[in-house]
């Protein structure tokens, strides 16, 4: 018989296109996603995948079965989603997308803030970029996703949360001094390093050093915020960093923070969700734990 484990794992691999990553996606052993995979092939009579050292890809009979098998978890998903309403507050499954600028410090401290005041939510977490997320939240593989709005999507839903000032990181040893607080025309584009294209905090410190002209740009993109500030910390250039990350990053990284003037660059972070999602409660139950783990962070970042 074929399981609804089977079909999502299957979502999982079609989705990642390799088998660990897609372990990785299902939460469960490279091996039980690949036994799953073959049950259903056996069961169905086709072959959906063809294994290659390059990775998976889906065969005909396998595309053809995809797009049965994301409508049937679509329904089962609302069907959940709509039971789940009339249960208590955060009671089950929440399927959490947060971008990488916000994760590795909003995270460690909203999943335990959940846990202890939530005692039945299962959270499910996925880190990525914001266009990602937001796909992934309108074809229901997501409930919610924390980023920075504004949002332009079709059938969705958002809070603001928390207003999120930028600064300028730079190395402790660095010799250029930099006039505190920061002025736009101050910022040395040439020495402003990036993350890669498609991070929303790139096109927001574009944004912000709009005024510095368009001199050049260094050409390396980094894939993570800890990556930029190793960087920064041993001289390469400076980088806008988000007053979320300086707790955690100032104690890890050899760099000093600089302010802008008054009233200074932010971005401002919601939560989003499907406007047709029944769970209101929750979202705002959601809400109001972000708000304040990241009041707590910000706390610090001032200290």
């Amino acid at each position: 018989m074929l399981t609804l484990r089977q079909m999502r794992y299957f979502d999982c691999l079609a989705t990642a296109r390799h088998f660990g990553r897609a372990a990785e996606l299902a939460h469960v052993s490279q091996p039980a996603l690949s036994a799953q995979i073959m049950e259903m092939e056996e069961h169905l009579g086709v072959k959906l995948v063809e294994r290659s050292r390059g990775g998976v890809f889906l065969t005909g009979k396998g595309e053809d079965v995809l797009t049965r098998v994301r409508a049937i978890l679509a329904d089962v998903d609302r069907l959940e989603e709509s039971a789940r309403a009339n249960s208590g507050t955060l009671d089950g499954r929440v399927r959490l997308g947060v971008i990488p600028t916000l994760a590795p410090y909003l995270v460690p401290q909203l999943i335990p803030y959940l846990r202890a005041r939530y005692a039945a939510i299962e959270i499910e977490l996925k880190e990525s970029l914001t266009d990602r997320l937001i796909a992934d939240l309108g074809d229901g593989r997501l409930d919610a996703v924390v980023a920075a709005l504004p949002i332009d999507a079709d059938g969705i839903a958002a809070r603001p949360l928390f207003s999120d000032r930028f600064f300028m990181a730079v190395a402790d040893n660095d010799r250029n001094v930099l006039m505190s607080p920061l002025t736009e025309e101050q910022v040395d584009i040439s020495q402003l390093l990036l993350l890669e294209e498609g991070h929303c905090l790139r096109d927001q410190a574009l944004a912000v050093c709009n005024s510095a002209g368009k001199r050049q740009l260094m050409s390396f993109g980094a894939t993570s915020m800890a990556t930029l500030l190793q960087m920064v910390a041993n001289g390469m250039g400076m980088t806008l960093i988000p007053e979320i990350a300086i707790p955690s990053e100032a104690a890890r990284n050899a760099i000093r923070i600089v302010p802008f003037a008054a009233p200074g660059p932010a971005r401002e972070i919601g939560l989003i969700w499907r406007r047709s999602n029944p769970r209101r409660r929750d979202m705002d139950a959601l809400a109001e734990a972000i708000v304040d783990c990241a009041r707590s962070i910000l706390k610090g970042a001032e200290r």
